[in-house]
């Protein structure tokens, strides 16, 4: 099988990085078992990035490689450590491609050196539990997930953009004259189709310099899949002008210059917008005799058709300073109406819901559905094996408002609720009035270590305030003693002989004990 050296069309599969996961990590170390949440954040997924490369002339490496990914983001760690990000993947395009998704809808057309667009974006990271901690969540038990990275398949299709496009039937000419005009090297041979891809050449006239573009040959019904032009006649969308190539020696019958020139031009109809590009008019192999006494007879009524002839010979070289001035000239009438292309950064957003909200709830017959960025975004992050972070995503959508339009909208108990889109939502049973954090012991989230109204740090406050009052020779130890007792006030110190009977710490099993 023959490998191919031009490609102007490929479907492409691209997927970004996934974020990294965050992480739930509590600070240890010596005397300090609960020194508090310190999980990092996970990074966030590498980006996909299509940019315009003026060193890249075809989508041959595509075709051969069609599925790009680019790097996941990094978990996160304790001690505060953040995943890594992953790193974009930069994939280098002709200038003049044109981006459409699978059904045909144009989402960039990449024009300018430089150009980029951010095709698909990388998964968000998920927070730490660090990140998630607030003065009424101290030590959450729970940290996100990152986000899986935007995928999907698009269509690139290569439009070179050329200043002047040479059209005409095969073997008229076009490679011979770009070859005389420019240091282009086409393929030249005496059989129809000599051409089969498109060819590139840059021209100077004066201080102009401009860039010549030769497809291959058209033959009538071309528009409609004849021939191989039908797949080349997007390369002279973008071209300033329009040159006919016409051969005024061709050996067919039937075959004369007015002719061709109305069957390329009916096929230009058919394809469809080219109407206002300026065109000029070549006859072409003047250096044949009959080629020359041809082109005497239609010259004049050409003219009369308002279109600009030259009579060449792209062989002999006569007639192409005049053509290529002349095409200089339109060039430059062209970049002067047309504003100056910068370069830019194409970013690709995801739509959300009509108007401002930031969800939409609609009942289908499998329940009732809930759109929208937020909500979709905290149940990817959210790992359903923690009942904690289950109920801090039932609280997040309760505080956005989800129970209270659910309820308006006539929803009962036990209802299913999907969130996201039908083809990966996630169903819930809908229970108004239910606080997922009432059933906990606390607020969830929250580490009864770390609350101030525990028993431990009470009596601790109690003993400290005693100890203004305390006895004579009374240690902290005996005003422990006394609040455990339930004796408030104190009763000086205590008389008692160590060993004895009268001893708090005395023991029987003690050889020193007085009996």
């Amino acid at each position: 099988m023959a490998v191919p050296t031009f490609v102007d069309q490929v479907r492409l599969h691209i997927a970004a990085g996934r974020g990294g996961n965050g992480v739930a990590s509590v600070h240890r170390e010596k005397f300090k078992p609960l020194g508090g949440p310190d999980g990092g954040n996970g990074g966030p997924g590498g980006s996909v990035i299509l940019r315009v490369d003026g060193d890249v002339t075809t989508l041959i490496d595509y075709h051969h490689n069609a599925k790009r990914r680019a790097e996941h983001g990094g978990h996160g760690a304790g001690a505060h450590r953040n995943g890594a990000h992953g790193s974009d993947l930069v994939l280098s395009v002709p200038d003049g491609t044109v981006v459409s998704d699978t059904e045909g809808n144009v989402l960039a057309d990449l024009v300018g050196l430089g150009t980029e667009m951010v095709i698909a974006q990388g998964g968000r990271g998920g927070l730490g539990n660090a990140a998630l901690a607030s003065a009424k969540r101290k030590a959450p038990g729970f940290a996100l997930l990152g986000e899986p990275g935007e995928e999907l398949d698009v269509v690139l299709e290569l439009k070179v953009v050329a200043d002047i496009g040479l059209v005409g039937f095969p073997s008229a000419g076009k490679s011979s004259l770009i070859a005389a005009i420019s240091r282009a090297r086409p393929k030249i041979a005496d059989y129809p189709f000599t051409t089969l891809v498109p060819n590139l050449g840059v021209v100077r006239a004066g201080d102009t310099t401009f860039t010549v573009a030769d497809v291959p040959g058209l033959i009538e019904g071309a528009a409609e899949g004849r021939g191989l032009g039908h797949d080349f006649l997007r390369h002279i969308e973008r071209c300033a002008a329009l040159l006919h190539v016409v051969d005024t020696a061709s050996i067919e019958p039937g075959r004369n210059p007015i002719d061709d020139l109305e069957i390329m031009e009916g096929e230009l109809a058919r394809y469809g917008g080219l109407e206002d590009r300026p065109r000029l008019v070549a006859l072409n192999k003047v250096d044949v005799p009959d080629g020359r006494d041809i082109a005497s007879f239609v010259v004049e009524d050409l003219r009369a058709r308002g279109l600009e002839v030259f009579e060449i010979s792209a062989a002999s070289g006569e007639g192409l300073k005049e053509l290529i001035f002349a095409m200089a000239q339109l060039v430059s009438a062209a970049r002067a109406e047309k504003p100056q292309v910068d370069a830019q950064r194409i970013v690709l957003r995801p739509t959300g819901p009509a108007g401002s909200e930031e969800f939409t709830i609609t009942e289908t017959n499998e329940g009732w559905r809930v759109r929208g960025v937020k909500p979709e975004r905290w149940v990817r992050q959210t790992d359903f094996s923690n009942d904690e972070a289950v109920g801090f995503l039932a609280d997040r959508l309760n505080r956005l408002g989800i129970e209270t339009r659910l309820i308006q909208l006539g929803a009962e108990e036990g209802d299913a609720v999907l969130i996201g889109h039908p083809d990966n939502s996630v169903v819930f049973d809908f229970k108004p009035g239910i606080d997922a954090g009432v059933e906990m012991l606390g607020r969830r989230g929250e580490d009864q270590r770390f609350d101030e109204k525990r028993p431990a740090a009470e009596r601790r406050r109690k003993i400290q305030g005693a100890m203004d009052e305390r006895g004579e020779g009374e240690t902290r130890a005996d005003v422990a003693r006394r609040l455990a007792e339930g004796r408030p006030e104190p009763t000086g110190p205590m008389a008692y002989e160590i060993g004895s009977a009268e001893d708090p710490d005395w023991n029987e099993s003690d050889p020193d004990a007085q009996r």
